[in-house]
């Protein structure tokens, strides 16, 4: 059977384990926040409505496409396009092309720094292979002027970091969904999340502590996957009407 993502690929692993996608997208909310496009996830109100949902939505996506076979693959990257197409249509407006290539990027580069943070650094083939798959999902979508390799994209990636990132109302406003949603303890826990995993562009736009006390405690998680003490952090950081789905993300 043919699959979008080959069976055995880096991209499978990282994306296999709870852990890792909690973290993906701890750094993808500090970037939506900061985007200069975030008003388009405004628009619809889903976002700021109930920002954990959306993560979950995009979750379910994300590994609909990693894990199916090829067609079944194709067709949710044809469903997100639709969707899309579909809230352009209601604001009479185009989501800017770059828009989306900086979504694109945030799902290469809190791939990678997730796994290295929480499992062990990847070698370059990884990183290619990494880029490799995100970069058909893009060509997919219809998106142009994508970086061709995966040393190109880091320099590209920089370029959007310093021209597509701003703090404004809508930054400060979806920290405070973010605070709602998830607790004050649990808020906090994401900052110092997002302190380690997103790049100084975005980090000094932030709302957030400069001081992250979270580096020393990420080698005690560690040690507890080895001893079968993960599940207990886990559920101890995370809301309960998530738990059952958190489950699922740690299972294909």
């Amino acid at each position: 059977m043919k699959y979008f993502v080959a069976e055995g690929s880096i991209v499978r692993e990282i994306w296999s384990k709870a852990d890792n996608i909690l973290f993906i997208f701890a750094g993808s909310a500090a970037e939506f926040a900061l985007n200069k496009a975030v008003d388009w996830l405004y628009f619809t109100g889903r976002l700021p409505a109930d920002p954990l949902s959306r993560l979950f939505s995009t979750v379910a996506y994300g590994r609909m496409i990693i894990f199916s076979e090829y067609d079944g693959a194709l067709a949710a990257i044809d469903k997100i396009n639709a969707i899309h197409h579909g809230v352009e249509q209601a604001r009479g407006a185009q989501i800017p092309d770059w828009a989306y290539r900086d979504v694109m990027f945030m799902l290469i580069d809190y791939s990678v720094r997730s796994f290295e943070l929480l499992e062990r650094p990847l070698s370059d083939e990884e990183k290619e292979e990494v880029f490799e798959v995100f970069y058909r999902m893009g060509l997919r979508m219809g998106l142009k002027d994508m970086p061709y390799n995966y040393q190109h994209w880091l320099t590209v990636r920089k370029e959007h970091l310093e021209a597509d990132l701003i703090k404004s109302d809508f930054t400060i406003d979806l920290f405070k969904q973010y605070k709602k949603h998830l607790g004050t303890v649990r808020y906090q826990l994401l900052k110092q999340v997002q302190l380690l995993i997103v790049p100084e562009e975005a980090k000094r736009l932030l709302p957030v502590d400069s001081l992250s006390y979270l580096r020393p405690v990420i080698g005690f998680y560690k040690l507890s996957r080895v001893v079968g003490l993960h599940g207990l952090l886990k559920g101890a950081i995370l809301p309960p009407a998530y738990k059952s789905q958190i489950r699922e993300m740690d299972v294909w």
